[in-house]
């Protein structure tokens, strides 16, 4: 829902977060932080990521994001259309300093199409993202450099929500599809999982997160994808095509998640630790890939043990449990004993449109504390991881 789209910095700070719970501080609201971002952890590597996830997680859920969260995303593009992410002055122009990259932006894109009524600034973000386009057919996380497959997946969930077909946008010959079979490795060789991008010496590693994201990607769909027509367990075979990747993808991750319900994440140094962020993705990958069934596992140790991951994580963290949990067929308001979206709308302002017993209530109380910006977490993480839940991060692999 990710995810996947950081700097090397964030990616040691998502590592932490991800791989162990850290402690919350609580605190009251933070006047150096900008109206309308959700989180009040700093948003220097990842405002763009969460506002986007926490606003598209609102809309699955029918709810109308504050015009004030909205506006804080807009206000972040620069002119040429493409998205760093955060700009702390957004009044002042982009130059060729400021770092936008190819996974804020296409995760902006995704959540202003979903949202209706931002026709110009995605068209701008969709024509910046074809103009960064690799020759090979796909995008690597910064303009210019080497396609992964976790930023080509969150470009091609772009195009698709904004209508527009994959396929049909190539570079030298090369489509985004032919990019990505390029991360599929063999299924003699780790099962038919994408790598994130090949080594120095050209070689492939698999890498979770990044066939998450491939699955999505390899499938045309993007972070709100829901489930896919039920099938069978898959099996390995030539990835001769984007839906046999997929499948391929699929059938890694559900043998990664067989034993124990979770992937596992290893810190330098320390134990193998659940990595919470790329088993919501895997989640949504199984589900879009092979109906709720397939990602029944996953999504049932996440309902036992994510909670308190989602509150230490914040919004990105709420709104990939969300996305995720909706794709699998579970209810994001009652999961584990949790109401995520109650718990994500209490990180930033208030959506427009509550429930419908909130909206019967007399305006007395009906008033909402979750505009109170009482939650801070020490970091924010995604992972769309967006997750790859993908493709907000830089990933190694």
């Amino acid at each position: 829902m990710n995810v996947r789209r950081r700097s090397a910095v964030a990616l040691a700070a998502i590592a932490v977060v991800g791989a162990a719970a850290v402690p919350a501080v609580a605190a009251g609201p933070s006047p150096a932080l900008p109206q309308g971002l959700f989180g009040t952890a700093d948003p220097t590597y990842d405002g763009v990521w969460r506002q986007s996830l926490a606003l598209l997680a609102q809309d699955t859920q029918d709810l109308t994001p504050a015009p004030s969260a909205v506006a804080w995303l807009t206000g972040q593009q620069c002119a040429d259309g493409a998205f760093a992410p955060y700009r702390a002055d957004p009044a002042a122009d982009c130059t060729a300093k400021t770092p936008v990259d190819t996974n804020n932006t296409a995760a902006a894109v995704q959540a202003l199409a979903a949202l209706g009524g931002h026709g110009d600034a995605v068209d701008s973000a969709v024509t910046w993202l074809k103009s960064v386009q690799n020759k090979d057919g796909g995008w690597g996380y910064s303009p210019g450099g080497a396609s992964d497959a976790n930023s080509t997946s969150v470009v091609i969930g772009a195009l698709t929500a904004t209508g527009g077909d994959p396929a049909e946008v190539v570079k030298n010959g090369r489509s985004p599809y032919d990019a990505l079979l390029t991360f599929a490795l063999p299924c003699a060789k780790d099962g038919g999982a994408f790598a994130f991008q090949p080594d120095q010496d050209g070689k492939l590693t698999a890498n979770a997160d990044a066939t998450a994201a491939g699955v999505l990607g390899a499938l045309g769909k993007g972070l709100t994808a829901e489930a896919g027509q039920a099938a069978g367990a898959a099996e390995c075979a030539a990835a001769d095509s984007p839906a046999q990747a997929a499948a391929n993808g699929a059938a890694y991750l559900a043998g990664a998640v067989a034993k124990d319900g979770h992937l596992t994440s290893a810190l330098a140094g320390s134990e193998d630790q659940p990595d919470y962020g790329n088993t919501a993705d895997a989640v949504l990958a199984l589900a879009a890939q092979g109906g709720a069934e397939r990602a029944a596992k996953p999504l049932a140790w996440l309902e036992r043990h994510a909670g308190d991951w989602a509150k230490q994580s914040g919004p990105a963290g709420y709104a990939q449990l969300i996305l995720a949990a909706r794709a699998a067929g579970a209810d994001p308001a009652d999961f584990g004993g949790t109401d995520l979206v109650t718990a994500l709308n209490a990180t930033g302002p208030s959506p427009e449109k509550q429930d419908t017993e909130a909206d019967e209530k007399p305006a007395a109380e009906s008033d909402s504390p979750f505009g109170t910006w009482w939650y801070v977490g020490v970091f924010a993480v995604v992972g769309v991881g967006i997750g790859f839940l993908i493709s907000n991060r830089k990933r190694q692999p």
